[in-house]
């Protein structure tokens, strides 16, 4: 259901129907007056101003106790090292405990407007990437919590991680407010313009590096941003450029017997031959799945035909994810410098699921391919998904290109000037993404031309930042009693 069909109402509610079959429903199209008839309306009925209160409920689940949860679904030796990625810092916390804050969301005011929702939109999940035209491309990057739900909550969290990252990097309070503020006014004022978009230019709206740089310039002309942050921010794009296959082929392989292997650095990364019983016909497996993968791709001819598989290895990636399965498989195309590295990585239930209903799709892997086709401006040529049966029960898994101009910020490096900016690009991109598939004349009638609901989610952003140290103490604690094994340093 598009934009342009009256969205439904959906009750989020743990025990109300499925997101699937509210989505089943068809009701007529909606005019545009009636959109903007049904934001005001939702005003009416949530005020703007409510979404500033954060208390947590007297039955709030035990955050530890959610996270020991997850654990029981992953690789139990990869565990610990995701949870001494989590001990890093509140931030790291943050990032690592998307279920936790979607517990607490549930709680929380919503406007009765469903969008795609990325569900784990932290700053760290934002990011350039190569789009099949080859254009350098800013927008979200990590789709395995997405699923449709209130729009409010990927707005919150993103909020919220500049108010915890704005701390750990020691900004004052009121540098911290602006970046919030200016991340939340972005989302506003784009949404707004998305609005007034025809569908096809909602849709097709986008941000590449070369309006981002115009973006930084202006910003530095205007003294609102320093040089040193502008040449970051080329220095950013110019790596982003340069994270391409052959630089992982130089980094991470060697040529064994003449053919490109994948170097093992346990833990982190171990070669498949490692983790296979002995005389399992490893590589025969491998192209019967990557044949499997072959048919969710397009029906015509796909480059992914003209590579040859060679070799895989397990790979930890991330926060979140550490523990899930995480595979990288080495092909070859017309020669050893023609190569391209795919990553198959595990799609589990998505953290929204028990609070919104379960997702239309059975196969978790199609629901991150759909949900980032739905979200993002241009979406990877490769992207796929797969499903591996196993003795009891079977595993879901998403396939994409490993590197492809990847690039990110480096959040750790920020100054206050500069996560001001980096907050209004990705509460822009946010918006871009949230106008796609949900009803953003409605969004955009909500919010309205004031500073209302920006001022309530920055309150809310700080209150939550209070609530995630305090979640960090008792992590911290749970691994210091030995409740919880964490590794560090890895």
């Amino acid at each position: 259901m598009g934009d342009d069909s009256a969205m439904v109402d959906l009750d989020s509610s743990p025990g109300s129907p499925s997101t699937k079959t509210a989505l089943a429903r068809r009701h007529r199209h909606l005019s545009a007056d009636e959109r903007i008839a049904r934001g005001k309306a939702a005003r009416e009925q949530v005020p703007r101003s409510s979404h500033g209160a954060w208390e947590p409920t007297v039955d709030r689940p035990d955050p530890v106790a959610l996270l020991e949860g997850q654990a029981g679904g992953r690789i139990p030796e990869l565990v610990p090292i995701r949870h001494g990625r989590m001990l890093a810092s509140p931030f790291t916390f943050f990032r690592g405990s998307a279920l936790v804050m979607a517990a607490d969301l549930a709680a929380s005011p919503r406007s009765g407007i469903h969008v795609q929702l990325c569900g784990d939109a932290h700053l760290a999940n934002f990011g350039a990437f190569g789009s099949p035209e080859r254009k350098l491309l800013f927008d979200i990057n990590d789709f395995d919590e997405t699923l449709p739900g209130p729009w409010e909550w990927d707005v919150k969290r993103l909020a919220a991680s500049l108010e915890v990252a704005g701390r750990d990097l020691g900004f004052g309070a009121a540098d911290r407010r602006a970046s919030v503020l200016g991340c939340l006014e972005a989302y506003r004022v784009q949404m707004r313009a998305s609005s007034g978009m025809s569908t096809l230019d909602a849709w097709y709206d986008h941000l590449d590096v070369d309006r981002l740089m115009d973006w930084v310039r202006a910003e530095v002309a205007a003294k609102r941003l320093g040089k040193r942050e502008a040449r970051e921010a080329a220095q950013d794009v110019a790596r982003a450029r340069k994270r391409d296959h052959l630089r992982l082929l130089e980094k991470r392989t060697s040529n064994v017997g003449g053919t490109p292997r994948i170097v093992a650095d346990p833990p982190l990364i171990v070669p498949i031959e490692d983790l296979i019983d002995p005389g399992e016909p490893v590589e025969e497996l491998m192209r019967e799945l990557i044949a499997v993968y072959r048919e969710t791709l397009a029906d015509h001819h796909h480059p992914i035909e003209e590579f040859e598989y060679v070799h895989a290895a397990r790979k930890v990636v991330g926060i979140g994810s550490v523990g899930s399965e995480a595979l990288i498989a080495l092909l070859v195309g017309r020669d050893d410098r023609d190569v391209l590295f795919l990553q198959v990585k595990e799609a589990q239930a998505s953290v929204l699921e028990q609070f919104v209903g379960a997702s239309e799709h059975d196969n978790h892997g199609r629901r991150v391919v759909v949900g980032q086709r739905l979200m993002q401006a241009a979406s990877d040529i490769f992207l796929g998904w797969i499903r591996i049966d196993e003795p009891v029960g079977h595993r879901d898994y998403y396939v994409r290109q490993l590197h492809d101009w990847k690039g990110g910020a480096e959040i750790a490096t920020f100054r206050p000037d500069g996560a001001t900016l980096y907050g209004r690009l990705c509460g822009a991109t946010l918006a871009r993404a949230h106008a796609r598939w949900g009803d953003r004349i409605a969004i955009a009638s909500y919010l309205g031309k004031g500073d209302t609901f920006d001022r309530a989610v920055a309150d809310f952003a700080s209150a939550y930042a209070d609530q995630n140290e305090r979640d960090y103490e008792a992590f911290a604690e749970a691994v210091r009693s030995g409740r919880i094994a964490a590794v560090t340093g890895v």
